[in-house]
């Protein structure tokens, strides 16, 4: 037999000789580590963890109004460091009462003494911005008969313009 097999696609063998890829599907979460790490490194941060992980470390409530910054280790060591949090506004006073717990719930996600002091700015939080929309188109203008008797076209369309504005935002009857 000289007739080539078809694959179930159709194609001869010898076309879909690709070489088989490498790797295969990858999660994103195995990824993110290895990309955030030089960018995170030069800020203290040897794992991301902390900074992905900082609403459950300290809470939500918390973690809405503080980031942590960098985190600063004695030479040659990879213990009792200066984390630098940013805390907007007044709450900074509240961090300082809370800074034991908040110490020991870091150490906690660590697993050993990681931590020894909180060093707080108070400073406003960057939040991503937000996208910004674009204004509504205005309302078609409406027939108005008591305007036919305004001679001037752009006036006549401009207060036609502004009744329908006033009538789309009024309250139904």
């Amino acid at each position: 037999m000289d007739e080539k097999q078809a694959t179930p696609h159709g194609a001869t063998p010898e076309a879909s000789a690709e070489p088989p890829r490498k790797g295969g599907v990858r999660h994103l979460a195995g990824l993110l580590p290895r990309l955030t790490k030089a960018a995170l490194g030069k800020r203290g941060f040897a794992e991301g963890g902390i900074v992905a992980d900082w609403p459950d470390i300290v809470g939500p409530e918390l973690a809405a109004v503080s980031l942590p910054e960098r985190l600063a280790f004695p030479q040659g060591a990879r213990r009792d460091g200066i984390l630098h949090v940013r805390v907007a506004g007044s709450l900074a006073l509240e961090l300082q009462h809370l800074e034991p717990v908040v110490i020991e719930r870091i150490n906690g996600y660590f697993g050993y003494r990681a931590i020894a002091e909180l060093r707080i700015l108070q400073a406003p939080l960057a939040r991503p911005a937000t996208p910004r929309t674009a204004p509504a188109a205005p309302p078609p203008p409406i027939e108005a008969p008591e305007l036919a008797t305004i001679a001037d076209e752009r006036l006549r369309t401009a207060l036609a313009r502004l009744k329908s504005g006033l009538m789309a935002r009024a309250p139904a009857a």
